[in-house]
């Protein structure tokens, strides 16, 4: 490899890929960089890592690996999907990998998924490098828009039973995705019964991002609970996503035919138990850091 990938380093002959965290640095070395392109939101790699087998990356940011991206996709996807005793219209806004996609459709209720992705480089990269996670073919079931989410919001027509907000890192063309006014459309869209699901990043290290979501979630829906799970390929490990409900908030028994390897019916009711220092964090008053 003459060329030196956009986000890696070489050191000692190896190629590193660094998460800069403020304070904070996390590599992971590199193998072999399958496929790399400039698009016009982002850049976009697929590569393969020691640690987690192959990896998506955007703009040097570790998205999701073959080695524990089931651990994310599942719990974004089987919660709400839980909770809700029948969704049958499904709106997906961000997940261009497909794998929150590919487990909402192990539900055979689903009667159709919506997802809309801004970047089409990342649904066909992901197609070709990644159908552990975005599975070997399209559902017929699933529709994709590649268009920006809010603005998708604010013209589709409702009404879905289950959204969820499968959202990169809030920077670049993610940012709107985690704004009041974007929340604001979701609710319109969502059925009298419907309910909400959103990634709401590193309790530890975003604390903001998670007071932001919940202030903005909580003038909207009269259930608003938090939940956690660990994904090793993240910083810190732990990650938070938000249950948003205008009815329900039970985990109900998951079909024992649905096959998965992280979220059970005890493991999706037990993320809902939060530590302490993960409340005092993302509570409003919380500490910024």
């Amino acid at each position: 490899m003459n060329r030196l990938p956009k986000h890696l380093t070489r050191l000692g002959g190896e190629l590193w890929l660094t998460d800069d965290e403020p304070g904070l640095l996390t590599s992971v070395r590199i193998t072999d960089v399958l496929f790399e392109a400039q698009s016009p939101f982002q850049h976009v790699m697929i590569a393969d890592t020691v640690p987690f087998g192959r990896a998506l990356i955007l703009d040097g940011i570790i998205q999701t690996t073959v080695a524990e991206g089931f651990i994310y996709n599942e719990m974004i996807a089987h919660v709400p999907l839980s909770v809700h005793p029948r969704a049958e219209r499904v709106l997906i806004i961000g997940g261009g990998d497909l794998g929150a996609a590919r487990e909402v459709l192990k539900y055979p209720f689903v009667r159709s998924v919506d997802l809309v992705e801004i970047d089409q480089t990342v649904v066909e990269a992901s197609r070709r490098y990644l159908p552990e996670i975005a599975g070997e073919a399209l559902d017929p079931r699933l529709r994709l828009h590649f268009e920006d989410g809010a603005r998708f919001a604010a013209r589709a027509d409702g009404p879905y039973d289950v959204i969820i907000v499968d959202a990169a890192d809030p920077i670049g063309p993610a940012t709107v995705l985690f704004e009041s006014p974007f929340y604001e459309a979701l609710a319109r869209l969502l059925a009298e019964d419907g309910l909400l699901v959103a990634q709401t990043d590193s309790p530890f290290h975003h604390p903001e991002t998670a007071r932001r979501t919940l202030r903005a979630l909580e003038t909207l829906f009269p259930i608003v609970r938090p939940y956690l799970a660990v994904v090793p390929s993240y910083p810190s490990g732990l990650w938070l996503f938000t249950l948003a409900s205008r009815r329900y908030e039970a985990v109900r028994p998951l079909d024992p035919g649905i096959r998965t390897r992280y979220a059970t019916t005890d493991v999706m009711r037990a993320a809902f138990a939060l530590p302490p220092y993960v409340v005092e964090r993302i509570r409003p008053e919380g500490p910024s850091g």
